[in-house]
């Protein structure tokens, strides 16, 4: 389960800037917000990859 691990941890590095931008309505946490958003898709695109390639193997390997 390192992967969940893994995207809990990013997530949850999160947290500060999203409290300062929705609750404080800090302007420069917002655009941090952006940024751990797209380091979030990116994270999750990785992700989607690893799944599909292991799934092919998988299918090769007969499981």
């Amino acid at each position: 389960m390192g992967k969940y691990e893994e995207l809990h941890e990013l997530v949850g590095s999160f947290e500060a800037d999203f409290r300062k931008f929705y609750e404080k309505q800090n302007k420069a946490a917002g655009t941090r917000v952006r940024k751990h958003m797209g380091e979030l898709k990116k994270y999750a695109q990785q992700v989607r990859t690893e799944v599909q390639e292991m799934k092919q193997k998988m299918k090769e390997e007969g499981k």
